[in-house]
């Protein structure tokens, strides 16, 4: 039996004309136009039994012609009114498909008839409606996100395999309540018995104490006064050893590539590297990779080996006829030596290139992988969401240093026997910082993107998600959201903003983008797999808060509190460590 009881002669108006997917309903008179309201919902009569049609009202129209029409005393009447309202379809409501009544499919299994009746579901109708949408999933643990801004009483549930096998959007302005939006889904992963997340906090507001909940962890990329510490893995801290970087990652935060003597300085380091990771290997007695690896095998060496060995080539002087003369490459590798030798002893960069014996052990890579890539079950602490915090790191290898943590979280997925492969979703706050739309980045800048443009395209087939988030989708890399099938998209203000998201979404559902202007604080319009119906949901607040409320001005600086801290700033700024 159908959920819906429309009375006889309920129906608004009948179809006018079809085109694929859009319609124009006529509508009979002009009470039945005030009812309608852009973006609800109308059903409408199918050409195959025990179906309906459910579309979304796009656009309300009052015609007025021109024609001249006589009217029974003889007089020429000009005005000639015709209402219409173009209706996106978007689905078809079946009474039973096969043991399950009442059934939405994002399909069109048929196209409406002319004259085909249409109804307005409201009232009972979109409650149950709504119901039914929200109670067909068999999913045991629902994503539920919010309720539906056209019916409150409904829970608006996701689908957790479909938004995260074909990777997702979170966008909005500043304020509108994107973090919210991220907190909540977040919220609901981290109860999961196997989740296994990472977020790239960009900012820290993620890693504040209000954001704690069991099933959560913390990690943070080392500052200058972490680098001393022990076991600083398994305290939180992240190192990210150079031996990690692959050889044009290497070359790319070394090399000037306008130096005439380019060619030479990444020949020899090339050939340094390969040979000092083949001299550790020897050092432990290893036969087990040493036949195998290549210049970008993850094998730990000694920058300062390597550093040695350069300078000794750039200061060579090699036996002559006539008495010493200056080597093959006597003066060519200066500037690499010094900018070497530069980052090296850059305390910024200390988590790159200051590693102690703890990080530059062959096993210390297992260790790093399973801390950022176990399961809730696999870990100690039980936490399969991981959040790491890098509102410390430089901001010019920040794209290089996400790059470089995607693409290693991404090889070792690749190289997983798929029986024993766990999907692995990353959250990537602040997308536009790394994964910008501008190609006019520096080298490290491009090789970071290129990571994660091939996540984008080949992730689905190894169990890697992208979450892109974004208050600015406009200077976010084309190719990556292309390959994004979910939007969960918050207020946006910006023209060039809106017409991004317009043209990733199909061509009947772009009308639903004019309302982005206008969308509430905490309201979104989700469209995607993972919606069984595209429309504006209203995001729950999440039980964990982030830092990112926005600041009341006026409220603070009429306040008589007096709790600012410029000195202890000031500190942190001279530490690169917050106090």
């Amino acid at each position: 039996m159908s959920i819906f009881t429309f009375e006889d002669n309920s129906d608004i108006g009948t179809v006018f004309s079809v085109d694929t997917s859009t319609i124009i309903v006529k509508v009979a008179n002009i009470e039945n136009l005030r009812k309608l309201q852009v973006n609800h919902l109308l059903a409408v009569e199918s050409s195959k039994a025990g179906q309906l049609l459910i579309g979304i009202i796009n656009k309300i129209t009052r015609k007025i012609s021109d024609e001249e029409v006589s009217s029974e005393d003889g007089l020429n009447i000009a005005l000639v009114t015709e209402n219409i309202a173009k209706v996106n379809l978007i689905g078809t409501f079946f009474d039973k498909v096969g043991s399950k009544h009442n059934v939405f499919k994002r399909t069109l299994d048929s196209v409406p008839e002319i004259d085909a009746k249409c109804f307005q579901i409201i009232g009972e109708n979109i409650t149950n409606f709504m119901k039914a949408i929200t109670t067909s999933s068999e999913i045991k643990t629902p994503l539920s996100i919010g309720k539906y801004s056209i019916d409150e009483e409904a829970e608006a549930f996701l689908d957790g395999d479909k938004l995260f096998q074909r990777h997702a959007v979170i966008v909005g302005s500043t304020g509108s309540g994107k973090s919210w939006c991220v907190a909540k889904i977040i919220e609901q992963i981290a109860t999961l018995p196997m989740a296994n997340t990472i977020l790239f906090d960009i900012h820290g507001e993620y890693s504040s104490e209000n954001f704690d909940v069991d099933g959560i962890q913390r990690f943070k990329i080392a500052n200058p006064s972490d680098l001393t510490k022990e076991n600083k893995l398994s305290n939180g801290i992240l190192m990210i050893p150079y031996w990690l970087l692959t050889y044009e990652e290497m070359l790319a935060m070394l090399l000037d590539r306008s130096d005439s003597n380019a060619p030479n300085q990444a020949m020899i380091f090339s050939k340094t590297v390969f040979e000092e990771k083949l001299a550790f290997l020897d050092s432990i007695g290893d036969e087990t990779f040493k036949g195998n690896i290549t210049i970008d095998s993850p094998i730990p060496y000694k920058i300062s080996d390597v550093l040695k060995i350069i300078s000794e080539l750039d200061t060579e002087m090699v036996a002559g006829s006539r008495g010493d003369k200056q080597g093959p490459y006597f003066g060519k590798l200066t500037r690499f030596v010094q900018r070497l030798d530069a980052k090296a002893q850059d305390k910024r960069l200390g988590f790159l290139f200051q590693i102690t014996d703890e990080e530059n052990h062959i096993d210390w890579i297992y260790e790093f992988c399973e801390a950022l890539m176990h399961g809730s079950k696999c870990q100690s602490k039980n936490s399969g969401v991981k959040i790491i915090d890098f509102s410390e790191v430089p901001s010019d290898v920040l794209p290089l240093v996400i790059g470089l943590i995607s693409r290693l979280i991404f090889s070792v997925q690749q190289w997983t026997n798929k029986e024993n492969r766990h999907p692995i979703a990353l959250f990537c706050d602040e997308a536009h910082l790394y994964i910008p739309e501008r190609t006019n980045q520096d080298s490290a800048s491009e090789l970071g993107l290129k990571n994660f443009e091939r996540i984008a395209k080949e992730g689905r087939k190894y169990g890697v998600n992208l979450t892109v988030i974004s208050q600015r989708p406009s200077e976010v890399n084309r190719t990556v959201l292309s390959q994004c099938n979910n939007f969960i998209s918050l207020r946006l203000s910006n023209a060039d903003d809106q017409a991004v998201i317009k043209k990733l979404l199909p061509d009947n559902l772009a009308g639903l983008t004019d309302s982005l202007p206008i969308l509430d604080i905490g309201e979104a319009l989700v469209v995607g797999d993972a919606s069984l119906l595209p429309t504006r949901i209203n995001i729950s607040e999440p039980k964990i808060k982030p830092q990112s409320a926005t600041i009341n001005f006026w409220q603070e600086w009429s306040t008589e509190d007096e709790k600012q801290s410029i000195k202890n700033a000031v500190i942190g700024l001279r530490n690169q460590s917050k106090i």
